[in-house]
């Protein structure tokens, strides 16, 4: 067999081809990850919450200054009371979404759906702020004697064009859709609980429900760090319903914001440009109608 003498030119083509593919390997991964850069991002918060307990040691100058060193440009607030949401909305009304939580008083998480005089209070604090949302509220169960409360709820929502809000598992979600089905429901936490294959269903199922995926980071994130294959999956089907969040429901969240932030990003990183963005503050920047930019940190 006749041997190919050595050629420059040979050799130069082969240097080409591997930088070719080099470089388009590093595409690809670049068009899969958007990597370093979602450490950038503007993001907005879809649940934060603004306790009693809060207030001293964590004054609403204190908030924007978390906010702002850990990039978040925006969030959705509810409080227990609402004063904490209005204290909070009237201090920074450019960064603040404010929403309804129903409790206050005695009326807390195990009761708020049997207080009396409800839906009043509801309807005054609607007419005096300008609530996006009623919520986040909990439903832990499905008790029949609250169905006429929860579809006076619905009504104020639809008549408001506002957001409902909710702490619950799949059937309470049911519930609401089929007291109203064109309500816009926020999912807390993407279910809490429920495996991401009934979160898939439920998206599938009702086009006007969305989540926030506070408290989900360890089911996102596997324990070696990467994407859980099934939350990859509902994540990317239904990109456009999904927004971050912290739920600083306890102060030890607000002591822990900047982890809790450092991880959203985390795993948003593992995630294309285009979705990142989307979980970060497009989605939100379109449900809310606010413009979610780099330029509100600093600004009140």
């Amino acid at each position: 067999m006749k041997k190919l003498k050595h050629s420059p030119i040979l050799g130069i083509m082969a240097v080409a081809l591997l930088v070719s593919l080099s470089c388009a390997s590093f595409a690809d991964e670049s068009d899969k990850h958007i990597g370093k850069g979602a450490e950038t991002l503007p993001l907005f918060d879809a649940h934060i919450h603004y306790k009693e307990p809060a207030w001293g040691p964590f004054p609403p100058a204190t908030i924007l200054e978390l906010m702002d060193k850990t990039g978040v440009a925006m969030g959705l607030v509810s409080s227990t009371p609402d004063d904490g949401t209005i204290k909070l909305w009237k201090y920074a009304p450019n960064r603040i979404v404010p929403e309804l939580r129903p409790y206050h008083g005695q009326a807390g998480s195990s009761n708020w759906t049997k207080a009396p005089g409800m839906l009043d209070y509801l309807v005054k604090r609607l007419n005096d702020f300008p609530h996006q949302g009623i919520g986040e509220f909990h439903l832990h169960s499905i008790d029949p004697n609250d169905k006429p409360l929860l579809r006076k709820i619905a009504d104020l929502a639809i008549e408001r064009n506002i957001f409902i809000h909710v702490h619950s598992g799949k059937e309470p979600v049911d519930l609401l859709f089929a007291l109203e089905p064109k309500l816009k429901i926020i999912w807390a936490h993407a279910g809490m609980s429920e495996p991401a294959k009934t979160v898939e269903d439920m998206m599938a199922r009702y086009k006007t429900l969305y989540a926030d995926t506070s408290f989900r980071e360890g089911g996102i994130l596997n324990s070696q760090g990467s994407i859980e294959p099934a939350w990859r999956k509902v994540l990317e089907h239904f990109s456009n319903r999904f927004m971050v969040g912290s739920d600083t429901w306890v102060n030890a969240q607000w002591e822990n914001y900047e982890q809790i932030i450092s991880i959203n990003r985390k795993w948003l990183s593992q995630f294309s440009r285009e979705n990142a963005e989307k979980f970060a503050y497009k989605n939100a920047e379109r449900l809310f109608g606010r413009p979610v930019k780099k330029n509100l940190i600093g600004r009140r």
